[in-house]
């Protein structure tokens, strides 16, 4: 164990000196005997600190469009490929998602993010996406953020040009693993559109979806990946099976995993928005302030897309509880 510490503390002073480590001492951090793992989780919050300081960032989503989406993931209910039972309806109307992002901000919320299940938007749902963001800016003065499936360039300089902060277009996971979840696009095809996003100057919101079948290496080359894109945020999603996915099975990950898979993350992507977004409550339960205390520096708060999570009050109160602020 000693050896191990020692190792956890070198990797540690090099990220805090602004130095990135290498894909192989990335490997050797991840691999971590579960004994050293509070080593590991510990430097990773102390590399948190530095760099973020005590804030946690704090979002809420909209499900804006939901359901019969054209691509075929296989960890989606919102896939028009299989009948999961869920609720489905077009793009919301604008009073609505202004309601929303009022109730948002008034629970203390920064950030309030747009989300529909397409594989992009048509020029006329676009149209309706920019003058909803207008009467989100006008109306509650909320930070806007957006999820639209793939994007163009002309699509994000208007997004840019309506003061839309974070763009967010998930890897969703591995490049090796990637043909396993998906057949309609390819993940090269994710990396194009998370590249215009920040050639046109937005932030990008970039992460994943842990728990799908992956490796622990294939967790760890996501990681590398999403490092080589530097997001301003990144989004690590804990699988919850839904009933009708073909992944409805999926055994869940233990909580070591989870916090190892985050804190090497964080040595990788040290000055990130970290957020630990879906399934914390269901895989974490009691234990969601340790990924607060071990990398992670951010929380998706009032729910998801198709399932339901911790009010944002009682967020508040776990980060108060902690030390934290918002």
């Amino acid at each position: 164990m000693n050896s191990e510490y020692a190792f956890i503390m070198k990797c540690k002073q090099k990220v805090l000196s602004s130095q990135k480590i290498t894909a192989y001492e990335a490997k050797s951090l991840i691999n971590i005997s579960d004994e050293s793992l509070q080593f590991l989780s510990d430097a990773a919050n102390e590399i948190t600190r530095k760099f973020n300081g005590n804030v946690i960032d704090v979002e809420t989503l909209i499900n804006a469009k939901k359901g019969t989406c054209p691509e075929d993931c296989s960890f989606c209910s919102q896939s028009a490929f299989y009948k999961t039972g869920i609720d489905i309806y077009k793009l919301l109307p604008a009073e609505t998602i202004v309601k929303n992002a009022k109730i948002a901000k008034d629970n203390g919320v920064k950030s309030f993010c747009l989300v529909c299940a397409w594989r992009g938007p048509s020029e006329k749902d676009f149209e309706q996406i920019c003058e909803i963001v207008k009467k989100v800016n006008s109306e509650v003065g909320i930070e806007v953020n957006c999820s639209l499936g793939f994007i163009d360039k002309k699509m994000a300089i208007r997004l840019k040009e309506l003061h839309v902060r974070r763009y967010n277009h998930n890897l969703e996971a591995a490049r090796s693993f990637f043909p396993k979840i998906c057949t309609k696009h390819t993940y090269q095809e994710r990396i194009d559109t998370n590249k215009i996003v920040k050639k046109v100057g937005l932030e990008l919101c970039c992460g994943g979806i842990i728990g799908m079948g992956e490796s622990r290496m294939q967790r760890l080359e996501l990681g590398i990946d999403l490092s080589d894109l530097n997001p301003e945020e990144c989004p690590i999603n804990i699988l919850v099976p839904q009933n009708g996915t073909p992944l409805e099975l999926q055994t869940k990950l233990s909580l070591s995993e989870i916090l190892r898979t985050i804190a090497v993350f964080r040595f990788l992507m040290p000055k990130t928005i970290l957020k630990i977004a879906g399934g914390r409550e269901v895989h974490l339960a009691n234990e969601q302030e340790k990924v607060l205390l071990g990398g992670a520096n951010g929380i998706i708060t009032g729910g998801y897309l198709t399932i339901d999570g911790n009010t944002a009050q009682e967020d508040m109160q776990m980060i108060s509880r902690i030390g934290l602020e918002t």
